[in-house]
């Protein structure tokens, strides 16, 4: 295998050091009547490049009745009334693989910018080679995305899917085919007929307009020197795309990186707007890749998802990190302006370009993109505002972010800096990387630099937060735990199960010190954390305070009202309930779940929770506790609980729970074990012979 391959590389080193392979035009008679162009060609060891004259005709070709083939790919058609195109490199250099050097205007002067559909190219060529020679032909390295090669008729290979009625086209590969048999020359010159049936894509007026034209003349010549000049040529791609490689699988690893750093702080945001960014970014990059080294992705659908959906939401998603990283709250009209444009950025780059111009009229192609490029601007505005409100709000991350917006806003507008004769792309060390690569890469070196001061800060934050509600659920759980004394003729359960660290949900078990009466008041702040801990805490020191003076359930809920309208927009759901030794029970609601007697609810009217209205009235009721009755109280998050597809526990399942007599601590495990999503509280009271007390918290 390292013999072949020194072989073959040695081989094109003497095709070009040697310069044997000669082509010249001639005429001759391809029938009776019309003079046709026969191009010779001498080869060596070596190739050349069949820069034409070519024959060029828009259109597909009929089927020949006679051998069932496309008519225009055989050697006896007539084609001299087609139009002349010259492959030569603009620049006009010659050689083997001049073509490489530069651009062939192909069909694009001819009159058909715009056009898309079929195209036939055609060339004869006179090969005087070696008898034992076998002969290779490389096909055209850029501007087609599908074609079939003939040979004097014959289908010799293709490139894309032809398969369906409109051809998949891919981004340029380098091809290579292996002349049949009747191809290879002899010891006299044979006139050979080559062939491209070319698939011209549609093509928005705003771009190049020649997509599907030959822009490189095909290769002809010795098959190891044509081999080694295709893995050449494939070399040359995989080091053009290196770079775009390197990016994705960068971009990628940083993206789930940044995602990570959401588990330090749930809060920030900025961290899912940076992952989603760079996995944006990384995802643009490996399209690149996979269009321009292999046939997984259509050249349509790179296109598409490019311009259509990453660019204009990687465009926009910067804004939303640098709002986001400096905790831009103002002005409020921005997320609106910024998803409106967002929004029409995708439509116009998906009407101006190639996925729907054979829907949309080709006239309105240059207005389109011109309407793009003020939308594409006004974006880049609000990324300019965002960096000024963070220069003014945190003065040094705003000036070290400030070169890489402003290269970022340049580089968006890289295509358009070709008619200013501004360079778009550089090649360190051979690798080409062009302006949006480095205002990438930039603004994420940018971000390495800033993001661990902002997650020590973070932690810092958590566990200054944690430390607060860890103090505030010990506070919390000692208030709860008060007022377990026996009590004569009840049974007493209760059970409390926080669903964060500091939980809204409270209760006061309170007996009076001489008449045996006693006194229940549950309730549920708004809320979790630390300021739900101490509001809890304020509500369950001024129920004992008042419980001192008054076990009245009314006047009880009317002094939390007054003490919550003093805190501002504090409020609580409430129910007191006061049960006298000979069992008569009074019960007072504002906005509580309504009390369960013997496994059913009872009814009691609505109210207003606390801290809503300083005249608010509360619903009261009076009712005799019997020997055996149970009362059940429970919190919202019981019936409130859900599982993974949403579904609620319920009120029917709080039912069911009850009629078999259940627990507190039963009924708050299947809420907890259904899907917990609040604070979970329960209390029973049974009214039994004499007196005795269970409790269980």
């Amino acid at each position: 295998m390292a013999r072949r391959r020194t072989a073959l590389f040695a081989m094109l080193a003497l095709c070009c050091i040697s310069g044997w392979a000669t082509a010249q035009p001639s005429s001759s008679s391809a029938g009776p009547q019309q003079a046709v162009t026969v191009v010779q060609v001498q080869l060596g060891d070596s190739m050349v490049a069949l820069n034409g004259p070519w024959k060029f005709t828009t259109g597909d070709s009929v089927i020949d009745p006679a051998t069932n083939q496309l008519l225009w790919a055989e050697p006896g058609f007539d084609d001299s009334k087609w139009e002349t195109v010259d492959l030569a490199s603009a620049s006009g250099a010659s050689g083997p693989v001049a073509a490489q050097d530069g651009h062939a205007a192909g069909s694009a002067t001819k009159g058909h910018r715009g056009y898309w559909g079929y195209g036939w190219y055609r060339i004869r060529v006179q090969v005087e080679s070696n008898p034992d020679e076998d002969l290779g032909l490389i096909g055209p390295a850029d501007g087609v995305g599908a074609y079939q090669f003939f040979d004097n008729g014959k289908l010799v290979g293709s490139f894309g899917d032809f398969s369906k009625s409109i051809p998949g086209i891919y981004f340029s590969h380098p091809m290579i085919f292996k002349l049949p048999a009747s191809a290879q020359s002899v010891t006299s010159p044979s006139t050979q007929v080559l062939a491209f049936r070319v698939w011209m894509q549609p093509k928005a007026p705003a771009n190049s307009g020649d997509a599907g034209v030959l822009r490189n003349a095909p290769v002809l010549g010795d098959l190891q020197a044509t081999f080694a000049q295709y893995h050449l040529r494939w070399s040359d791609q995989r080091r053009a795309c290196a770079s775009s490689l390197l990016e994705s699988l960068v971009f990628a690893l940083l993206g789930l990186a940044a995602l990570s750093l959401i588990y330090f702080d749930r809060s920030d945001r900025v961290y899912l707007w940076i992952g989603a960014l760079l996995l944006s970014i990384a995802v643009t990059r490996g399209l690149i890749v996979a269009g321009n080294l292999t046939q997984w992705v259509s050249a349509n659908f790179v296109s598409a998802a490019r311009s259509i959906l990453l660019a204009p939401m990687i465009l926009g998603g910067w804004v939303m990190v640098w709002r986001a990283w400096f905790r831009l709250k103002r002005p409020v009209w921005i997320l609106s302006a910024l998803a409106f444009l967002v929004t029409l950025l995708m439509v116009l780059n998906s009407v101006s370009g190639d996925l729907w111009s054979t829907v949309a009229p080709t006239s309105v192609g240059p207005d389109l993109h011109l309407i793009a490029l003020v939308v594409r601007a006004a974006i880049a505005f609000l990324l300019l505002l965002t960096l000024v409100q963070g220069i003014q709000d945190h003065e040094v991350e705003g000036w070290l972010v400030l070169p890489a917006l402003v290269m970022a806003c340049v580089a968006e507008f890289n295509p358009e800096l070709g008619f200013l004769h501004i360079p778009e792309s550089l090649f360190p060390f051979g690798f080409q990387v062009d302006l949006r690569q480095l205002a990438d890469l930039l603004l994420v070196v940018v971000l390495a630099l800033m993001l661990p001061r902002r997650v020590a800060l973070s932690m810092k934050e958590r566990r200054q937060v944690e430390f607060d509600e860890q103090q505030s659920l010990e506070v919390q759980q000692v208030l709860l735990r008060e007022g377990k004394t026996a009590l004569p003729g009840l049974v007493i359960e209760s059970e409390h199960r926080p669903f964060a660290a500091s939980g809204g949900d409270f209760f006061q078990i309170i007996p009076h010190k001489t008449d045996g009466s006693v006194l229940i008041v549950a309730g549920d702040v708004g809320g979790k954390g630390f300021k739900t801990g101490m509001l809890v805490s304020l509500l369950v020191g001024s129920i004992q305070t008042a419980a001192d003076t008054n076990f009245d359930p009314l006047l009880l809920l009317q002094a939390l009202n007054r003490r919550l309208l003093s805190r501002g927009d504090a409020h609580a759901k409430c129910v007191a309930i006061s049960i006298a030794r000979h069992g008569v029970v009074t019960i007072a609601n504002a906005g509580h779940i309504a009390p369960y007697l013997n496994g059913e609810p009872m009814a009691v009217e609505g109210a207003l929770p606390l801290g809503m209205m300083e005249d608010a009235e509360f619903f009261v009721k009076n009712f005799p506790l019997a020997e055996g009755d149970k009362l059940v109280l429970m919190s919202d998050g019981v019936a409130q609980a859900a599982d993974a597809e949403g579904n609620l526990f319920g009120f029917e399942r709080v039912t069911e729970l009850l009629k078999t007599s259940s627990s507190p601590a039963e009924i708050a495990g299947a809420a907890e074990s259904f899907g917990q999503r609040d604070d979970v509280s329960v209390i029973s009271i049974t009214r039994v012979a004499g007196w005795r007390v269970r409790w269980h918290d």
